[in-house]
């Protein structure tokens, strides 16, 4: 007899007992691993996170080391480049004295050029000079040395006795200066 334009005998070779890969896609019972199965899979997870854990602590320790180096080195060098500009104003400084036949009109001369060499350098590097006479007294950028009575009003900077400095917005040294204080005061 024939089904589906098949004999039987062939349909019932297609129903041959499970194949191997039948027999693992069938449900099989619940098979627990053995304890020492389970503490050997348990021991290479623990090397393999205690492994990890070794990389990431010695990453992390090269990394501060680096950094570290680097601060070392920003504040060892900082001021390297400010240091080689004022050699031009040294050399100058030297020149001038080893001229031998000097003037004062060559000397101040020197002198002068001198000067706009080293405000060049104090310009390149963010410093200014604080030469406040006729400001208000600010004690943050400002040293008063003596106070004075005077028709200006209190705390008017009278008198500088030495410019100050700033570099960018810190004060690098405080102007030296007199202050008006009211009269009978």
């Amino acid at each position: 007899m024939a089904i589906n334009g098949k004999p039987m005998a062939d349909q019932q070779d297609n129903q041959t007992p499970e194949t191997p890969a039948d027999a693992a896609a069938a449900p099989q019972p619940d098979v627990m691993p053995s304890h020492e199965e389970l503490l050997r899979k348990a021991e290479l997870a623990a090397a393999e996170h205690h492994d990890a854990w070794l990389r990431a602590k010695a990453e992390t320790e090269n990394v501060r080391r680096r950094g570290q180096e680097e601060v070392t080195k920003a504040h060892k060098f900082a001021v390297e480049g400010f240091s080689a500009e004022l050699l031009a104003v040294r050399d100058s400084l030297e020149a001038a004295l080893a001229v031998q036949n000097v003037t004062v009109e060559s000397m101040k001369s020197g002198v002068e050029i001198t000067l706009r060499q080293l405000s060049s350098v104090f310009e390149k590097h963010s410093i200014r000079e604080v030469n406040p006479a006729g400001e208000k007294f600010d004690p943050h950028r400002h040293q008063a040395m003596t106070a004075v009575e005077s028709d200006q009003p209190a705390n008017t900077v009278l008198q500088v006795f030495q410019k100050g400095y700033l570099i960018h917005d810190r004060v690098l040294r405080p102007a030296l200066v007199s202050v008006a204080k009211a009269k009978g005061a």
